[in-house]
């Protein structure tokens, strides 16, 4: 195709009852620089073979002109799993108001998938005029959509919508407990410290773990005795956390509880109690510590050598943040 005519061309080629030949044709574009090959292209994603669709949606990623919101809004309730794949890639590449509006009434759409591509190319769009959709869509009746609007909410880090995502802590899926856990903490949401204490006891050992994580930042003391009964939990990647999280806070009442983790059955709880004791600059860790320098795992012995090191500079940092 010559780039003079490239967008009459494209009409008459996508016309021929040759599948192929249509698939051809768009494979072979290679300047999109034509202002009037946006509308063939919009009318190839309405084309019967699913390659051609798929490999128009592409090209329209790459133009990013608003104009074809619509075309590709349809697309994502596509019969064809990889043209609605398609759809959604095109639609993050999208930028500015006019697509913004588009993707604003879109949230109402009936289809789950729709619904969360649409929040996605919501949050990187920025449209403060999307704020009250994604709120509204923290109570979405799908968990994925509930989950991509937290998600979203938390890449925009606006204050206001702490209230909203407080909420999504109780949401019934684990999914969604999670990922609000992160999303509230750069928010400083208040009253957060007591609800990630309660989330310490959620069903779902990953909520037990987000809180556990984001519980050793808040430099709270309200924090540290309920962290030091999560050494005891069911699943050993809370226990493991529950550690890192008392070094972190500096809660020098847990060192005996630490120590007693060190003879842990597994590597990762070794070195964990190994670091928070190092972090605690426990003298009383002095002796069991040294004890894993002959440990079988590499990790493990740097953990204990360094924890040894802090012990004896008393490099723990200076202060004490939670007391209990």
């Amino acid at each position: 195709m010559t780039q003079a005519s490239l967008a009459q061309e494209l009409v008459s080629v996508l016309r021929d009852p040759d599948p192929g030949a249509r698939q051809l044709a768009l494979t072979q574009i290679e300047d999109l620089s034509d202002p009037e090959i946006l509308h063939p292209l919009i009318e190839a994603v309405r084309d019967e073979d699913p390659t051609v669709r798929a490999l128009a949606l592409g090209h329209l990623e790459d133009l990013g002109d608003p104009r074809a919101v619509p075309a590709i809004l349809r697309a994502l309730d596509d019969d064809e799993t990889h043209v609605r794949e398609a759809a959604a890639t095109a639609l993050r590449e999208l930028r500015g108001a006019e697509a913004a509006t588009h993707l604003i009434d879109a949230m109402r759409h009936d289809n789950p998938f729709v619904r969360m591509s649409v929040i996605v190319a919501l949050r990187e769009i920025r449209d403060p005029r999307a704020l009250e959709r994604l709120e509204g869509a923290l109570l979405d009746p799908s968990p994925e959509v509930r989950r991509e609007a937290v998600l979203a909410l938390a890449y925009l880090r606006r204050p206001e919508t702490a209230r909203a995502l407080r909420g999504s802590l109780r949401d019934p899926d684990a999914r969604v407990r999670q990922v609000a856990i992160g999303a509230l903490e750069p928010l400083g949401a208040p009253a957060l410290v007591e609800e990630l204490v309660a989330l310490l006891s959620d069903p779902d050992w990953r909520v037990r773990v987000e809180a556990a994580i984001v519980l050793g930042r808040s430099a709270h003391g309200l924090a540290a005795p309920h962290l030091r009964t999560a050494l005891k939990d069911a699943a050993w990647q809370v226990r493991k956390e529950a550690a890192l999280a008392l070094g972190r806070l500096r809660a020098a009442s847990a060192a005996a509880d630490l120590v007693g983790l060190l003879g842990s059955e597994l590597p990762d709880l070794r070195k964990a109690a190994a670091q928070a004791l190092g972090e605690l600059a426990a003298a009383s860790a002095e002796a069991p510590l040294g004890r894993l320098l002959g440990d079988a795992d590499v990790e493990v012995r740097k953990a204990a050598s360094r924890a040894l090191d802090a012990i004896r500079a008393g490099a723990g940092r200076p202060g004490t943040f939670a007391r209990d």
